[in-house]
């Protein structure tokens, strides 16, 4: 998506389109399947944390994902819940159960993937308080029921390239919170599809099957530097 407007008339456009980036109840038909259980196999269970972003909307099927793609790779037996609209915050009661959290750590991973932040740049204004507290929350919650795991925490997606300045706020908290736990940080994933209109799907707010396969390249890349 070309934002080619700037200043105030951008940043009110993409908080426009965050009614449609909220407004998704839960794995629904906007998006691939969740995946409801654990693969069978003998590689490493990975879970995945995340919102519409991870869950592959607007790919062709959930193959395209970026997840997948790098799940498939590495030879992981991929645990995906992730739900569209979801935030720290935003959209925690959307899903049955109430709790994506828990589903992670009830699926006992070797590995837990958080890509969790971008929704909540709607709700900052009003929510900031409760966002700040909610990633550590989160972040030592899972770190604490799953001492083994590796907890991977990707610095929240962005689809546009305009950047409210919440984007960066949040971003930082969640960097401090994955430092507090000892999580492994993949930095700059808020940039990957910027400049690049042609990697996002018709509806203009998620990526298509080459934003995704970009997202794939990218994460691949920082999960080597990492030893992943």
């Amino acid at each position: 998506m070309n934002r080619s407007v700037p200043g105030l008339v951008a940043l009110l456009a993409a908080a426009a389109a965050a009614a449609v980036l909220t407004g998704c109840a839960g794995p629904v038909a906007d998006g691939p399947p969740a995946s409801s259980a654990v693969p069978e196999g003998d590689g490493p269970v990975v879970a995945f944390y995340g919102d519409s972003y991870t869950l592959g909307t607007g790919a062709s099927d959930a193959s395209r994902r970026w997840s997948t793609v790098v799940s498939e790779e590495r030879g992981w037996r991929e645990y995906n819940p992730s739900v569209n609209g979801l935030g720290f915050v935003n959209h925690r009661t959307s899903f049955e159960g109430g709790d994506l959290p828990g589903l992670v750590i009830d699926a006992d991973p070797d590995i837990v993937f958080v890509t969790m932040g971008l929704n909540d740049n709607f709700s900052y204004d009003a929510r900031a308080d409760e966002v700040h507290a909610q990633i550590g929350d989160d972040l030592d919650r899972i770190a604490s029921a799953l001492p083994d795991a590796r907890l991977v925490v990707v610095e929240p997606f962005w689809y546009t390239d305009e950047r409210p300045a919440s984007v960066d706020v949040i971003s930082g908290w969640v960097r401090d919170a994955a430092d507090e736990v000892g999580a492994d940080w993949v930095p700059g994933a808020s940039r990957w599809l910027e400049g690049h209109p042609e990697w996002m799907a018709a509806d203009g707010l998620h990526p298509n099957d080459d934003g995704y396969a970009e997202m794939a390249r990218r994460m691949d890349a920082e999960l080597t530097a990492l030893g992943l």
